[in-house]
């Protein structure tokens, strides 16, 4: 781990209301006059982790987390009481985001995503380009069909065969042609003895592909309950609706991302988010600078990965000055 920053805590958090019912968790950490950014989780529905707040030097950065709606413990959860899944989507997080850098007083920030946070990043960067400094991404995922059906329709299974039997397993023979549907109809299922053993299998497919070392403890990571049911339902509602964009919107779009520098990190043998969508993405957005590293899958401790989100954001942080590291006291 010494590609990481030492550990740090927030100093300071918060729920804010981002609609009728709806309240996102936000923290902040690091120099409180430093550089923002904005940390994008995956799923959609992983939730924010402590560990992404080293990836930035927290004498240069201003690092803000937050949980997407549905996620972690922004409330409420999905398929809580309470939850409207029609107020969901992925226009609704752009707005989100929008109203929490307000709330922060903050001018522009820096965009750091991970898979489906690479996602969420591009469609907040393409329709709030003033907004943004600069774009760290990292296993780069755009929501197209071609990029599903990878996953969720056979192309995966090619390569981790023992799992994706067991993943067409859960599901009786009628779905197994389409597993997305199949999948959908049963995670939703009103009986929890029902959904819940299908979220965990959902979850478990993702947790056995994200490493290029299939290791144990992302399996068993990926198929707590706790964490699998919300992951489940909103990666398979958002996957349902193609993530509420147009066919090849992110990278159609992405000339609007033209002058605001970027790092794309990605995997040589990323078997969740393949490479070639994040070369494609680079040929798009030439401001980008595109690093695919020969050892490593999706997963974010994969070998290279964090040094090399690591190499991003020092690249972009602020120069000594004022706020150097020597002068400014982080809040632990």
């Amino acid at each position: 781990m010494t590609d990481l920053y030492p550990p740090i805590q927030p100093y300071a958090r918060g729920m804010l209301e981002v609609d009728a019912g709806i309240a996102i968790y936000w923290e902040t950490s690091g120099n409180p006059d430093g550089k923002p950014v904005v940390v994008l989780h995956g799923g959609p529905g992983s939730g924010s982790a402590p560990l992404t707040r080293q990836h930035f030097d927290p004498a240069a950065y201003r690092i803000v987390l937050f949980d997407q709606r549905g996620a972690g413990r922004s409330t409420p959860a999905a398929g809580a009481p309470g939850a409207d899944p029609s107020r969901n989507t992925t226009w609704h997080l752009v707005a989100d985001l929008e109203r929490l850098r307000e709330h922060l007083r903050i001018e522009r920030w820096q965009v750091f995503g991970g898979s489906w946070g690479a996602t969420l990043g591009l469609a907040y960067a393409q329709t709030h380009p003033e907004r943004v400094s600069e774009i760290v991404l990292r296993g780069v995922f755009t929501a197209r069909q071609r990029e599903l059906d990878w996953i969720y329709r056979g192309g995966a299974g090619n390569l981790f065969p023992e799992d994706w039997e067991r993943f067409l397993a859960a599901l009786p023979a009628a779905d197994r042609a389409d597993p997305l549907a199949g999948y959908h109809r049963l995670v939703f299922d009103p009986d929890p003895a029902v959904s819940e053993p299908a979220a965990v299998a959902w979850s478990g497919w993702e947790g056995a592909i994200v490493s290029a070392v299939p290791q144990q403890g992302f399996r068993t990571g990926y198929a707590r309950p706790a964490f699998a049911v919300p992951f489940a339902r909103l990666a398979l509602r958002y996957f349902a609706h193609g993530a509420w964009l147009e066919p090849d919107q992110l990278l159609r779009d992405a000339g609007k991302l033209a002058g605001i520098p970027g790092a794309i990190v990605q995997g040589r043998y990323d078997v969740v988010c393949p490479p070639v969508t994040a070369y494609e993405l680079h040929r798009a957005w030439p401001d980008a600078e595109l690093s695919i590293l020969p050892h490593a899958g999706h997963a974010v401790t994969d070998p290279g990965v964090l040094a090399g989100l690591r190499a991003a954001t020092d690249r972009f942080r602020p120069q000594p000055g004022p706020t150097s590291r020597n002068q400014v006291k982080v809040r632990a």
